[in-house]
């Protein structure tokens, strides 16, 4: 392949090794991957103005874009650099990494100075910023030879305003690199200098200059493998209505009936946080026998939870956690201190589910409603990145429809499209969680006779995912057989993964049977039972409170069926779920005269 000369210079004389196109040492941070040598390559080979680079959180993408920079000033090609991130945290962040390769960024640029200090080569803003007064960035932009960097650019996309302002202050830009972790939006709004093209059935997706995947990091040693472990187990709750309904996360629920059942789960006065917290702390102690400075990440919903969790961990480890807070002015202080501490947790409301680099969070725990692909990409990036060869990372989640599908599709390569025909293809509608927690935004709402209200939890392991595949059975907190996953090695390599899991997975189902031949007959388990057997004892339930009420009315079966379908809703009793029998054998319960 010929050297690519621009400005009449060749590029790869000064960055690339002679060793290019071979994978560059593992985990150095003053030589490039091979994926970045790929991507700067293929940069200069386009030669256009835009270039969006997708690469998975935690591949390097600061790194990629600043060696580009360097490169771009010696050339002479730009003489100022601008970098547009989501957040003030980010703004620090990027500066001090720029400052580590002779970039001088001031992180501090307000809208009011107009101009940089002499002293910089440009300056770090966020796109709240960008959007508040663009003439002043337009002007910055103008005023040079620039190049922008835009930080997780589907942010330029979360308001009209913000689309149009980045488009106004960054158009005169000579050039510009864009750089996604995630480079979709959960809507159709489009993503500022994103060239759109129609796939085969003519819809708009966005097109992507360079790809840099989960897999392909995984598989060269870039990104840690994740460990997702499942947790499922019995919520019962009270509904607006006052009705008390009860339903098993990771069963065949209807889509409220799993948001409300999720939301009960959530709530730290119930039994299941306290335990997937207990569970998450000891996965966290075992992989800090092997990386010592190993800490974990509790992502909230709100404020309120977020202390509550704080709290519960509190007393699991006798720590008090690192509280990160949305409106703390403090949050991005308590962010560094944490990363650079050997403090066990830190708990957050979405504040670090982006862009924020604390390498050594290796155990998560997903505690949040948000259950869009762009946010859950986002906060598992939190604990892709790896520092060393063998690090693992593991992350605790509820046993969700969506999120199982998530889970399962860390590999999937996703486009932005514009031209979606239908909302909340994900799995689960976000709408709907939304409504579930419309109750906690308005206070009028906690004072109501029959508000929403959470009776109790219970927490099972359920199984652990990794790499689209399953691995365990259902166990009660505090077993062998539960431990058999929590204690995993805390260095694996990728490859011993998935034979590590079927160890495990056979040893579980040896002690399962030992332990169920030497527990006494009358002992009864917590778990559910399966759910082939739960249907049909509902069913025949159903039927013979159908017949009782029939001979007491005197109506037809079929229109006591039909009628509890009219209330209820659902489909027909063959193909309703158990939640939706159980709601059509409660209202029956209350019509039948003893």
């Amino acid at each position: 392949m010929p050297n690519r000369t621009v400005g009449g210079l060749d590029y790869r004389r000064a960055v690339l090794s002679p060793s290019f196109p071979q994978r560059a040492p593992w985990g150095t941070a003053d030589k490039l991957r091979a994926w970045q040598r790929e991507a700067l390559d293929q940069y200069f080979q386009a030669d256009q103005r835009d270039f969006l680079v997708a690469a998975t959180p935690g591949a390097g993408k600061t790194t990629f874009a600043l060696t580009l920079a360097v490169e771009l000033l010696r050339m002479g090609e730009v003489n100022r650099i601008i970098v547009v991130a989501p957040t003030e945290h980010l703004k620090t962040q990027w500066a001090d990494a720029a400052a580590r390769v002779n970039i001088r960024l001031d992180p501090r640029f307000r809208n009011s100075h107009w101009a940089p200090s002499r002293q910089y080569h440009g300056v770090v803003v966020t796109y709240a910023q960008v959007a508040a007064k663009s003439s002043v960035h337009r002007h910055l932009t103008e005023d040079a030879k620039t190049l922008v960097i835009l930080d997780e650019v589907h942010h330029g996309g979360d308001a009209l305003s913000w689309g149009d302002a980045i488009r106004d202050a960054y158009g005169p830009a000579k050039r510009r690199l864009l750089l996604s972790g995630t480079p979709f939006r959960s809507d159709t709004a489009p993503i500022p200098f994103v060239e759109y093209l129609p796939d085969e059935s003519g819809a708009r997706v966005s097109s992507t200059d360079y790809a840099y995947g989960y897999g392909r990091a995984l598989a060269d040693g870039v990104v840690r493998p994740v460990l997702f472990h499942m947790y499922s187990g019995k919520m019962r709750w009270r509904t607006s209505a006052g009705d008390e309904l009860e339903a098993h996360l990771g069963q065949d629920n209807t889509k409220d009936v799993t948001s409300q059942a999720w939301r009960t789960a959530l709530d730290p006065e119930g039994e299941w946080m306290p335990a997937v917290l207990r569970a998450a702390d000891r996965r966290l102690s075992e992989i800090r026998h092997h990386v010592p400075d190993a800490g974990g990440l509790v992502l909230a919903t709100d404020q309120t939870v977020a202390r509550a969790y704080a709290k519960i961990l509190h007393s699991i480890t006798g720590q008090q956690p690192t509280v990160v807070l949305s409106d703390d002015a403090s949050a991005s202080e308590r962010i560094e201190k944490f990363s650079a501490d050997d403090r066990r947790w830190m708990v957050a409301v979405r504040m670090v589910s982006e862009g924020v680099d604390v390498p050594r969070l290796a155990v998560g725990v997903y505690a949040t409603s948000s259950s869009t692909p762009l946010f859950f990409a986002q906060a598992i990036g939190r604990f892709v990145r790896a520092r060393r060869r063998g690090e693992a990372a593991s992350v605790f989640l509820p046993n969700v429809p969506v999120l199982m599908t998530l889970a399962n599709e860390m590999e999937k390569q996703r486009d932005h499209a514009l031209d979606r025909q239908t909302k909340d293809d994900d799995g689960l509608e976000d709408s709907l969680l939304e409504s579930a927690n419309r109750e906690d935004d308005a206070s009028d709402a906690l004072t109501q006779e029959f508000s929403y209200q959470a009776i109790s939890s219970l927490a099972h392991f359920d199984r652990v995912v990794f790499d689209g595949a399953d691995f365990g059975e259902l166990a009660e907190p505090g077993t062998p057989e539960e431990e058999e996953f929590i204690g995993l090695p805390g260095l694996l390599e990728p490859e011993h993964v998935h034979d590590l899991l079927m160890q495990r997975q056979a040893r579980q189902s040896k002690l399962r049977q030992a332990r169920e031949a030497a527990a006494p007959p009358e002992q009864e388990s917590t778990l559910p039972a399966p759910l082939h057997r739960t249907l049909r004892e509902q069913r025949q339930l159903l039927n013979s409170l159908v017949g009782l009420y029939a001979r007491q009315s005197g109506e037809p079966h079929g229109a006591v069926h039909a009628e509890l379908r009219r209330v209820c809703g659902g489909p027909a009793v063959p193909q309703a779920t158990v939640a939706q029998l159980q709601s059509r054998i409660d209202v029956l319960r209350k019509r039948v005269r003893s």
